[in-house]
């Protein structure tokens, strides 16, 4: 989300500069009113503007992006979709809506969007980059290449270039190249010298290529930029207690373990540190937390195996035609793991089938209430609501 956000005001700053070419004068306004940090005023301007005019794609545009921001999922989409519906073939519309995908945590909707975005503008640097990091995630690093390459290419040497840099050093990182990593990392920090998480992998890239002095120099500076980030700190820790700095170790440890309580490798540096430095009090209290931490994982594990084989039992039972047995073991399974989404929808598309449409379209919705960026639920969702009304039943209140 960082990234997006960095992304809109960038945005917002490009268009501030071509207003008088690029914007119609109510959206003009609107951006005035934006740069001046009215977005509430902004928003209902701009929906004043498409009641007036539905067909006024920038408007959309813009709407959408600001909702975005603002965290309100179903309009930003639907304001962004009818503008790529309004502007087929605009690349800067399609990358839009790709972003709000992705923002919202839906890359398998995002991903089309931006190859859309690319194969009408290949020029669209920030397209390419926003593609290829969703393959990248989608661990299709290969295909990523070529989009990161090419978008560095297209920003040079400016501060966006920053970001593509990044990603392309974490694909040499999981190539086991830490030089061509640390070459790319390096370009990151100097088109962005306030990049924390890039100046935090210059540190691992340096250390292993045994580079002391620039490691701990990169990691001294990725936690001053980002005090809060756990894995800043803890790489420092255990870059420092590696060095045999025990002492200096403990105060960056006991940092990243209070951020991050359920670190395994934080903690076991901790209570390492805190060993070396003759805290041993605090070193055995750190030791059985990890301890604890270790059950608690073994525990959960066990939780998960026994849910999801109840589950499996569940699908066999429901495709044998067993229904009513199937509701059972996904009740069960559901009991032991409460937050698994596709449990709890295997168990609301039961209900349904058993005529139980309150419980079953309220488990549905509490699924993609845990998972809104969930297109498979969204749609089983649309459907039963679909359905409830063919059949003349008034569905449960949000």
């Amino acid at each position: 989300m960082k990234h997006t956000r960095r992304r809109f005001r960038a945005l917002l700053a490009i268009a501030w500069a071509s207003l008088a070419m690029a914007q119609k004068p109510a959206v003009e306004d609107a951006w005035q009113l934006i740069a001046q940090g009215k977005r509430d005023q902004a928003v209902t301007l701009l929906r004043g503007v498409i009641q007036a005019d539905a067909r006024n794609a920038d408007a959309r545009l813009l709407l959408g992006s600001i909702l975005m921001e603002n965290g309100q999922r179903a309009e930003s989409i639907a304001q962004l979709g009818e503008a790529v519906r309004l502007l087929p073939k605009s690349a800067e519309a399609h990358n839009a809506l790709g972003e709000a995908y992705n923002a919202f945590g839906d890359a398998t909707a995002a991903r089309p969007e931006f190859e859309r975005a690319v194969e009408l503008d290949p020029q669209h640097a920030q397209a390419q980059v926003n593609l290829a990091a969703i393959l990248v995630q989608q661990g299709d690093a290969e295909h990523a290449i070529p989009h990161l390459d090419r978008a560095i290419r297209l920003f040079g040497r400016r501060p966006d270039a920053a970001y593509p840099h990044y990603l392309r050093a974490g694909i040499y990182s999981e190539e086991r190249d830490a030089a061509k990593a640390s070459a790319e990392l390096q370009q990151a920090v100097e088109l962005r010298p306030d990049f924390a998480e890039a100046w935090s992998d210059l540190g691992e890239a340096r250390k292993n290529l045994s580079d002391a002095k620039g490691a701990l120099a990169a990691f001294r500076r990725a936690v001053a930029l980002s005090p809060e980030d756990p894995v800043a700190q803890a790489r420092l820790g255990a870059y420092l207690l590696d060095t045999g700095a025990a002492h200096d170790a403990v105060e960056h440890l006991d940092v990243a373990v209070r951020l991050d309580p359920k670190n395994q490798s934080a903690l076991n540096a901790l209570q390492r540190a805190l060993r070396r430095d003759g805290q041993a009090e605090r070193a055995e209290a750190a030791t059985k937390k990890l301890a604890e931490l270790l059950r608690e994982r073994d525990q959960a594990d066990q939780k998960l195996v026994a849910a999801l084989e109840t589950n499996n039992r569940g699908a066999e039972l429901e495709k044998a035609g067993d229904v009513r047995g199937a509701l059972e073991k996904y009740r069960a399974a559901l009991e032991l793991l409460p937050e698994h989404v596709g449990i709890r929808a295997n168990l609301a598309v039961a209900l349904l089938k058993l005529g139980n449409w309150q419980e079953g379209i309220s488990q549905m919705r509490e699924a993609l209430r845990r998972d809104p960026g969930n297109v498979d639920v969204q749609k089983a969702l649309e459907d039963a609501l679909a359905q409830a009304k063919a059949h003349g039943i008034v569905p449960p209140k949000q």
